[in-house]
């Protein structure tokens, strides 16, 4: 699969989902942040995905992060796969730094019909589309559901920063603009305007989200401009806001992209990445979502597959650890849940949400006794591997009520094993890794070889 829509796994916690960007605790000191291949326009995010996007949005930012990071510091750690970064937790600031350095986008329209300020930033009159400031202009908007224009006297009168705090924001934002303008004209590329974002880290101001991107800013090609201004060729993602205004029907713009504007998009956010860094990015056609499980286990970020055990009550918490020991021997995730088939059976599908999609194999055990709903309940709604292991009390209760689990309708692949270290094994062994299969290997010859041993030794033959 070469398109990273969303990014799921059991072993991490999810803590925020944006349009384009998902966001994973690792500790109380730092975060996973996924830029998937999503892609939103005039506040929404298209059905359509485009290939690569994600790669190029989040390794073009470390990019900028390292390039800039003697102006002020960031909250970037490291690369984790050319789609995941790892950062340090800041205390984020409501207010989108916006700096333009031409008469462009929506201050242009707000031009044409009389407006001559941005966030109270003052524009002079007989100005032409796409001339350049007399000097880069900042224009601040408050991050709230609808954005919106704001002076800086109002951001500090509503509360969202002090005077002192917008003031080192202000500087610090015009100095990434300066740095980044520069650093792209030697590359043939005009920094036309970007948004910067910033937060609070250890009570420091830091600069946080992306930067320099095709999403996060406008690119012209210099040539291009310097040959016809009003028409500069777009290097970003104003390609695909062209299409969808230029297909905008009764009011409403398309909500997918053909292929031909998939396959073109994917191409001019590869290019501008290496344009600007002269180097270029895994290919799109291979399976991203394998190289990003083999990159996050090589830096142990998670495991290589996981083990559920879902338990229908509580008190099946001692049955459940027995085999939560041996998955764990075997170095593979393991997470105890609890819902109950028959008293809250609405509520499997939010505890299997991650199952069903996530970046690495997995499968589930059912510990239910009685009259066994759960494992029924979860072969019929999973696409992984079920295993019930009911917490029998003797040979009695086995004989009673073993067919509530062995029993299952068409459609419902749920195996059934009575001995809890069994189902663990079979768990494992249904995820079908190379390296667990060597290791039974291995066991399997071990326990062939210790009966030998006892046939010899009750033989008299040792």
């Amino acid at each position: 699969m070469n398109i990273l829509t969303n990014f799921t796994t059991p072993q991490l916690e999810k803590i925020h989902q944006g349009k384009v960007r998902d966001s994973f605790r690792i500790d109380a000191k730092t975060r996973m942040i996924v830029a998937t291949d999503r892609i939103s326009s005039f506040d929404f995010v298209l059905k359509t995905p485009v290939p690569g996007k994600g790669a190029v949005l989040n390794s073009l930012a470390a990019f900028w992060f390292e390039n800039t990071r003697d102006i002020i510091d960031n909250h970037f750690i490291k690369l984790l796969d050319p789609s995941i970064s790892l950062v340090r937790e800041a205390e984020p600031i409501r207010v989108e730094m916006i700096v333009r350095g031409y008469l462009t986008g929506s201050a242009w329209r707000g031009y044409q019909n009389g407006k001559r300020s941005v966030s109270g930033a003052p524009i002079p009159e007989g100005m032409t589309k796409n001339q350049a400031f007399p000097k880069p202009i900042v224009t601040p908007t408050t991050k709230e559901k609808n954005d919106r224009e704001i002076s800086p006297e109002d951001l500090v009168k509503e509360g969202w920063v002090s005077a002192e705090l917008y003031r080192q924001m202000e500087e610090a934002a015009l100095k990434l603009f300066e740095r980044g303008s520069k650093m792209l004209a030697e590359r043939g590329i005009i920094l036309v305007d970007t948004k910067y974002e910033f937060g609070l880290i250890d009570g420091k101001l830091a600069l946080i989200d992306e930067i320099h991107t095709p999403d996060s800013s406008r690119f012209w090609s210099k040539e291009n401009y310097e040959a016809d201004p009003e028409n500069a060729e777009q290097l970003d993602k104003e390609y695909v806001r062209g299409y969808l205004l230029k297909n905008k029907k009764d009011g409403r713009y398309p909500d997918t992209l053909p292929p031909d504007v998939v396959q073109e998009t994917t191409r001019r956010y590869r290019e501008i990445y290496r344009m600007i860094t002269g180097k270029t990015l895994p290919d799109v056609e291979g399976d991203v979502l394998a190289r990003i499980r083999h990159n996050l286990v090589q830096q142990g970020i998670i495991k290589d597959s996981f083990v559920a055990i879902i338990m229908g009550s509580k008190s099946d918490l001692e049955h459940c650890n027995k085999m939560k020991a041996v998955v764990e021997k075997y170095d593979v995730y393991c997470e105890l849940r609890v819902v109950s088939a028959h008293k809250n059976g609405e509520d499997i599908p939010r505890v299997t949400a991650d199952y069903h999609t996530s970046i690495e194999p997995g499968a589930v055990i059912a510990v239910a006794g009685r009259s066994n709903g759960l494992g029924g309940a979860l072969a019929a709604n999973l696409p992984i591997p079920v295993i019930s292991c009911p917490p029998f009390s003797g040979k009695e209760d086995i004989m009673l009520n073993v067919n509530s689990s062995l029993m299952m309708p068409s459609g419902t692949p749920a195996a059934t094993v009575v001995d809890a270290k069994n189902a663990a094994l079979l768990a494992l062994r249904s995820l079908n890794l190379p390296r667990l299969r060597h290791r039974f290997d291995r066991e399997i010859a071990e326990l062939k070889e210790q009966l030998r041993q006892a046939d010899s030794e009750v033989r008299g033959r040792a």
